[in-house]
């Protein structure tokens, strides 16, 4: 596969930006993943194709899509291997990470992209629907992320610093929160969290960490909002998955060069810098308030500070 373009999930405009490099990708048997396999793929990489190949509420289906994205990559001259674990335990983590190293002798960048939505509006919300979206989305970023940190520190450890990239996927409900989606919104939040430690963390390895939070058309949004994520019958489909995975190659190659610890919005052509929590208007008494003082105190720092964004389904 050439730097021209024409190659996996070919387009306009490819130039070879992952050349060489050893790409992990998880949930990448449909949707953003799948764009993200095939577009890292375009680019030069080797990618392995993380999927469990189940339903959208997180039950088994009838047969895996990771090989049959392996399949598109490969007919279009590029390489890729299957794996069908279940990076949300340990052991399924670890396999993902040796498959990569056994495959291909390397591992250059992790993109955490698997997930799947159970929702409910919180009175209704089961403890079991609540641990199945957090083990998932939260547990099944930290387990890769543990796994191939630990890979990383070791060739650090062994004089062969890295280049590794990490990117994991947050989503507007994790950063603004959404109605019906207590769960999710709070498995995206904690992604975000992550995020930002783990950048922190991991730099003396040599690995760089960001996250999207993307808006495209998947399985799990075209029909919770099945009105903005249709696809059009002319022009620029602004929620085809495709348009989020520039970004996502960017970040997980060496041109990324000095980006970490980011949040990045992707929606159709618009890419945004997500500025989060930071001080905003204070007031300092030095000595302790009355809980009335304390009030009088918030209303009037809340007056001076910036309305806050709308929760989705609130408005």
């Amino acid at each position: 596969m050439g730097p021209t373009g024409g190659g996996a999930g070919g387009g306009v405009g490819m130039t070879g930006i992952a050349e060489g490099r050893v790409v992990i990708v998880t949930g990448a048997g449909r949707g953003l993943g799948r764009a993200h396999a095939l577009a890292y793929a375009a680019e030069g990489a080797k990618v392995v194709v993380n999927d469990l190949g189940v339903g959208l509420d997180g039950a088994p289906g009838p047969d895996s899509p990771a090989g049959r994205v392996v399949d598109e990559i490969r007919a279009a001259g590029g390489a890729a291997v299957a794996h069908g674990g279940d990076i949300a335990t340990s052991a399924g983590a670890a396999s993902l990470v040796a498959a990569a190293l056994e495959t291909y002798g390397r591992l250059d960048t992790l993109v955490n992209n698997a997930g799947f939505l159970r929702d409910r509006m919180l009175v209704n919300l089961e403890e079991d629907d609540w641990d199945a979206v957090l083990r998932v989305h939260l547990t099944g970023h930290f387990l890769p992320l543990r796994h191939a940190a630990a890979h990383w520190r070791a060739e650090t450890k062994a004089g062969r610093t890295p280049r590794a990239r990490i990117v994991n996927t947050s989503s507007g409900a994790g950063l603004l929160g959404s109605v019906g989606q207590g769960n999710y919104s709070a498995a995206k939040a904690g992604i975000v969290g992550l995020t930002l430690v783990a950048a922190a963390e991991l730099a003396r390895y040599g690995v760089q960490v960001n996250a999207i939070a993307p808006a495209a058309r998947t399985r799990m949004t075209e029909r919770a909002f099945a009105g903005t994520m249709a696809a059009p019958d002319a022009g620029f489909d602004a929620m085809a998955p495709e348009n989020v995975s520039p970004l996502v190659v960017w970040l997980g190659s060496a041109a990324s060069a000095g980006v970490t610890g980011r949040v990045f919005e992707a929606e159709g052509g618009r890419i945004t810098v997500m500025e989060g929590w930071r001080p905003g208007p204070t007031a300092d008494k030095g000595a302790r308030r009355t809980p009335a003082e304390a009030g009088k105190t918030a209303r009037k720092l809340l007056a001076e500070a910036e309305v806050p964004g709308v929760v989705y389904g609130a408005g």
